[in-house]
């Protein structure tokens, strides 16, 4: 798989509706993907989820499955110093 396929399969959450990011989901397997990673930070955790969740058990029910979760953190600058900020990578892969 090359680079742009698989950078293409990454999804950043981030301030759209959750909708929004559940019908990239779709487009991305649909597409014939066998892999989808949903990356979130800080408050985006809980959409990050909630997409996950949506996109397995609706959409593609009996598609697609949660393989993976992996939960960090990062530390970022802001005008203020270094800040410590919680990140999750959530990995759907066709069953």
């Amino acid at each position: 798989m090359s680079e742009e396929q698989q950078d293409q399969q990454i999804i950043y959450i981030g301030r759209k509706g959750t909708m929004s990011y559940c019908l990239v989901v779709v487009t991305i397997f649909n597409k014939g993907a066998d892999e989808c990673i949903l990356k979130a930070r800080g408050r985006s955790i809980s959409k990050a989820v909630d997409v996950a969740e949506i996109s397995t058990r609706k959409f593609l029910a009996e598609q697609i499955k949660i393989y993976d979760t992996k939960i960090g953190s990062e530390e970022i600058e802001t005008d203020t110093g270094v800040k410590t900020v919680s990140t999750i990578d959530i990995t759907l892969r066709r069953s």
